[in-house]
């Protein structure tokens, strides 16, 4: 059988994490990638809808603008609870010094951040929760427990490929896009002519027992990856896709650097990698080439959200609106480790090296958010033995 990096108590611990958010969420619309791990994130203190794709445009939503924005030019040194995946080093600084605001962060992966919500839910320590797992933030929508009905500044911004991700609801914001998934091959044992081209490709038995992927139930991203094919081909199809990866020998690991690892090891040859995974990696010298397949990479969206009964409303907007300013995204591309995606407002500048016609691929986020539970007990079923 295929061999599994991901351990049974945190495939678990996720699904019953995501169990108990599902059963609070109602029937509104995105639910999300509440994969659960046993031991809560460390904070940082002071410190069916077809699947959406970057080649079609979308209107932008109608906007009711229930609540002003928020001016923030003296914070007063009052302090913002933000629950995060990436970026902390770069945000806290800029934020607070923009603004006078403070910002206790709360880091983890995307398992560990829906596992604290979840356990926070009667008595919420959050104030911001922003991270790329728009499933996820939509099942807190459709909870009930985000602040809904507002429209920042620089929201008139957006791109339209961006502005297909704003709910209906106004619970969340996009602030980019990055690819869940690209091939990415060792160099050394494929050329061109003998690389997978699709994500077909991935089955084929000549690449029997090379290819690794991230664990849907425990990495932010892999979720939607997954969800963007068990939607656009159907749950049975879908179910039969990955079938025959698992039956072609994929080797699943909890996270995308362990993806990364495996592939400087020699583990794998072959990988559905996230993109900036997949730069740093080959930008480090590593002997391996980056696929963008024709039929789209499955993207991640990162969303910002506020929680419902914050009592720091005013800081909790600026930092939505802070993050949509194209200054802001420009220094996350140009500075962070997470550095490769499309942002999500006009005037920013992607990583020059970068697929200029990257084509992203996004599931709708209440079909995601309705079938996750399904699609990562499956995988728990079916791939961890």
């Amino acid at each position: 059988m295929n061999s599994i990096r991901n351990n049974r108590a945190l495939t678990a611990a996720a699904l019953l994490g995501l169990t108990m958010v599902a059963a609070a969420c109602g029937s509104s619309g995105n639910a999300g990638n509440a994969g659960a791990s046993p031991s809560a994130p460390a904070a940082t203190e002071a410190a069916s809808t077809p699947p959406a794709s970057a080649e079609s445009a979308s209107a932008s939503p109608s906007a009711s603008d229930a609540s002003a924005p928020s001016s923030a030019a003296n914070g007063n040194g009052e302090t913002l609870t933000v629950y995060l995946n990436d970026f902390d080093d770069i945000v806290k600084p800029m934020f607070e010094e923009q603004t006078g605001y403070k910002l206790n962060i709360v880091s983890g992966n995307g398992a560990e951040i829906m596992s604290r919500i979840e356990a926070e839910k009667g008595n919420p320590h959050w104030d911001v929760v922003w991270m790329d797992a728009m499933p996820s933030i939509e099942g807190l929508d459709e909870a009930g427990q985000l602040l809904d009905g507002w429209t920042p500044s620089g929201a008139d911004k957006l791109t339209d490929f961006a502005k297909q991700f704003v709910p209906a609801s106004h619970g969340y914001y996009p602030t980019g896009t990055h690819a869940a998934g690209v091939i990415v091959y060792n160099t050394q044992k494929f050329d061109a002519s003998s690389v997978p081209k699709t994500w077909k490709d991935l089955a084929d038995p000549k690449f029997k027992n090379t290819v690794g992927m991230a664990d849907p139930a425990v990495a932010a991203p892999a979720y939607p990856f997954v969800a963007y094919f068990f939607q656009s081909l159907g749950m049975d199809a879908g179910k039969d896709y990955f079938s025959s990866l698992i039956q072609n020998g994929v080797h699943v690991y909890p996270k995308n650097p362990n993806v990364t690892d495996a592939l400087k090891g020699g583990e794998i040859q072959v990988a559905a990698l996230q993109e900036s995974n997949a730069y740093t990696f080959k930008n480090s010298g590593a002997p391996i080439g980056i696929v963008w397949p024709e039929d789209g990479a499955p993207g991640s969206v990162r969303v910002a959200a506020i929680q419902k009964n914050t009592r720091h409303a005013e800081a909790a907007k600026a930092f939505v609106e802070f993050l949509l300013d194209p200054k802001t995204q420009q220094a996350l591309i140009d500075k962070g480790d997470e550095s490769y995606f499309e942002p999500s407002v006009q005037g920013v500048n992607p990583k020059p090296d970068r697929a200029p016609n990257a084509k992203l691929v996004v599931a709708d986020a209440a079909w995601a958010s309705k079938n996750e539970a399904e699609i990562k007990q499956w995988f728990a079923d079916h791939s961890v033995k």
